[in-house]
């Protein structure tokens, strides 16, 4: 069986065994999953990751063009893909423009650019990983405070200096941030994780090894998701997808001369599935706003993990299918072309729901004629 669709059949199946245990699990005890993840499992991956770093001069492009992609899907979200929401669905539109412009290419996508395209590839995407984490990790957190701050019922007047302070020790007082700080710190002065005394980096080390199956047992369990909802983020996913490769498609057209293991890098790395880490950010706006007694959230938790749950093996599969037929992906005319099938048939399900209304509001109609005509019957005899 190919390596790569064993790799995907084990996170599936991680996150099936958290959909099995469903009954079992009480939230009280999601709570207690979610703290171990946000506060030790999560702050030892990315403690881990940054200290594995070794920047180059040269390869700053990598990380400037990953952030450059996340400004664009953010801007993506806010005027394209939020539009099929109802105009009053706030909630859900802020928590897709924390969700959709993100990526999390350590579950999806490095497991099979090791496989398809070796270590070299492997070490660009990490490189290009960094311009995603501080998208993810700083930005983010800043634009999710920001819309917790303008809607907080306690409606204080402070001055600017004063939110920026407050935002600082908000991020401060948040262990991913702390975290991110202390390895920067180390990074300058020139240690890495080799550096540090063997206890304290094998400790580091093996708790990050318990984040992924940690989170996809998070999801596994707490993910509910119905049919109406599931057409929803299946058509929100295809639409990134398509953006994504038309963006992929646009580069190679620029850039001719690249090679046929970067057009499939380039192609890859933005299909990574959504990051768990704006959840974390939305999970800390929720846990305030329980604080303020805020009656309307900033935003739909349940809907995040909804969105995580179904863009894990939603991106897997489409890497999969690239690599798959790597030999036409390299071509930007199919490039091009995959990235406007798949928006159109994103539209699928919206023309679905509207023959639905359609239809109903048909019956509904002629049920009234029918009435009506009864009526002037029974008037006339």
């Amino acid at each position: 069986m190919n390596i790569a669709f064993q790799k995907t059949l084990e996170l599936l199946l991680i996150i099936a065994v958290g959909v099995f245990l469903q009954k079992k699990v009480a939230k009280n005890d999601l709570k207690g999953v979610k703290v171990v993840i946000l506060s030790v499992a999560l702050p030892a991956v990315i403690f881990v990751a940054l200290l594995k770093i070794k920047l180059e001069s040269s390869l700053l492009i990598f990380p400037v063009l990953a952030l450059a992609f996340n400004l664009l899907m953010l801007l993506a979200s806010k005027y394209y893909l939020s539009t099929v929401l109802p105009s009053g669905d706030n909630a859900r539109k802020r928590t897709i423009m924390m969700l959709l412009p993100s990526l999390a290419p350590g579950l999806s996508c490095f497991p099979f650019i090791v496989v398809y395209l070796g270590d070299d590839h492997l070490a660009l995407a990490a490189l290009a990983d960094v311009g995603n984490k501080i998208f993810v990790l700083i930005l983010l957190y800043m634009l999710a405070m920001h819309w917790y701050n303008i809607r907080s019922i306690k409606k204080e007047k402070k001055s600017m200096n004063k939110k920026i302070k407050g935002l600082l020790i908000s991020m401060i007082n948040e262990p991913i941030n702390l975290v991110m700080i202390i390895a920067l710190v180390l990074l300058g002065f020139g240690f890495t994780l080799s550096s540090l005394p063997n206890f304290l980096g094998n400790t580091i080390t093996k708790l990050s090894a318990i984040m992924a199956p940690l989170v996809l047992l998070f999801i596994g369990m707490a993910v509910r998701i119905n049919a109406n909802e599931f057409g929803l983020i299946l058509s929100l996913l295809a639409r990134r997808a398509g953006i994504t490769f038309l963006l992929s498609a646009i580069f190679v057209f620029l850039f001719p001369a690249l090679g046929a293991s970067m057009i499939l890098f380039l192609i890859v790395f933005p299909q990574s599935s959504c990051s768990f880490w704006p959840f974390a950010h939305m999970s800390a706006i929720s846990v305030l706003e329980e604080k303020d007694d805020q009656k309307k959230p900033t935003f739909d938790i349940d809907f995040a993990v909804n969105v995580l749950a179904c863009s894990l093996p939603f991106s897997t599969l489409l890497i999969i299918g690239i690599f798959s037929f790597s030999e036409i992906f390299v071509d930007p005319v199919v490039i091009l072309t995959t990235g406007v099938s798949i928006l159109l048939l994103s539209y699928i399900p919206n023309a679905i729901r509207a023959f639905k209304k359609a239809k109903t509001h048909s019956d509904k109609h002629i049920d009234a004629m029918s009435l009506n005509l009864e009526a002037q019957t029974n008037e006339n005899d």
